[in-house]
């Protein structure tokens, strides 16, 4: 799959469900309304959903959400995921979790192929994760990362760097990383969605956090890519890497390779954009897949250049929740 700028589509991230069973206060409001049942894909579709992904030349699948792992029956949808693995028509399945459901999961998702999972996680401090996830339980989050460890999983934190909140700990968080010899990237808060407070109150720019850290830290650069927005820099004390995802501070759609499909069947072709694609019907329209290539085809022809996320607006750049879009 080819976009109009020349760009090879090879990387979809799917978002099983929006619901979670955290709030944090830059995703989500405290009170959210979480889409009907009826207007979720069932398992069986997703499966379909993303097998013709695949066979169009998808080499890297992400599982995402909400919180992936509490929709019920996930684990069924990653183990028939693992068949493409299998068949050498994926390179990677992966999944974006906040860890919650680890401590339950982590050997069945090792048995299904995973082999790396991002993980999101703010905050050391126990009192600051409950202030920021609200509903979070920190020691099931430490147990979970754990149990993943112990599984032979690789995981990766993901840390979004917010003005006075954890700009502080960003030290710590390295170093604490670099024990248990898991990567770390930093992440801007992202103006998606309404939330309780202003998002330019938040904002931190990764290349001033940069220039900090290189204060205290030997940052190398690193030819290390995942297929995602992150650009790296090795740690050269601790021997892991740092990534910068920076969709503010300095825009990386020049290399965008992915889409993204919502828990109901949206297709939407760029994170900062409201242009998609419903794939739900003709995905229900016929049980051949010759509509939905058809679908599939017309909207990677019309992904845009880029995004257009702007943090200091007085409204979000964007309405959805990064929890509807997937991870």
């Amino acid at each position: 799959m080819i976009d109009p700028f020349g760009r090879a589509v090879s990387y979809l991230r799917v978002s099983v469900t929006d619901r979670c069973d955290f709030r944090c206060v830059y995703c989500m409001s405290e009170d959210m309304a979480f889409l009907p049942k009826a207007e979720v894909l069932s398992l069986e579709e997703l499966d379909r959903l993303c097998g013709a992904f695949v066979r169009k030349g998808v080499r890297k699948l992400r599982i995402t959400g909400g919180e992936p792992l509490v929709r019920r029956n996930v684990m069924w949808l990653l183990g028939r995921l693992g068949r493409h693995l299998d068949s050498g028509a994926l390179d990677e399945l992966t999944v974006t979790t906040n860890g919650s459901q680890l401590s339950r999961h982590a050997d069945e998702l090792f048995r299904c192929g995973v082999r790396r999972i991002n993980l999101s996680l703010d905050t050391l401090d126990r009192d600051k994760f409950l202030a920021i996830t609200r509903w979070g339980k920190f020691d099931r989050v430490m147990a979970g990362i754990e149990a993943a460890l112990r599984a032979g999983l690789q995981v990766k934190l993901n840390t979004v760097a917010l003005r006075n909140f954890n700009e502080d700990e960003i030290d710590r968080i390295i170093a604490w990383c670099g024990d248990r010899g898991m990567d770390l990237t930093l992440i801007e808060a992202m103006p998606l969605g309404d939330i309780d407070g202003h998002r330019a109150d938040q904002h931190l720019p990764l290349s001033t956090l940069q220039e900090d850290l290189a204060e205290r830290w030997t940052l190398l650069p690193s030819e290390h890519r995942t297929g995602g927005p992150a650009r790296y820099l090795e740690i050269k004390e601790t021997g892991q890497r740092l990534g910068l995802i920076t969709p503010l501070s300095h825009n990386f759609c020049e290399s965008c390779n992915r889409v993204r499909l919502t828990c109901t069947g949206t297709l939407y072709m760029c994170l900062g954009q409201d242009d998609a694609a419903d794939l739900r019907a003709p995905l229900r329209e016929s049980a051949d897949d010759g509509l939905l290539d058809a679908a599939i085809d017309a909207a990677i022809a019309r992904k845009p250049k880029g995004h257009d996320f702007i943090i200091d607006r007085a409204d979000p750049s964007l309405s959805r929740h990064m929890s509807v879009t997937g991870g």
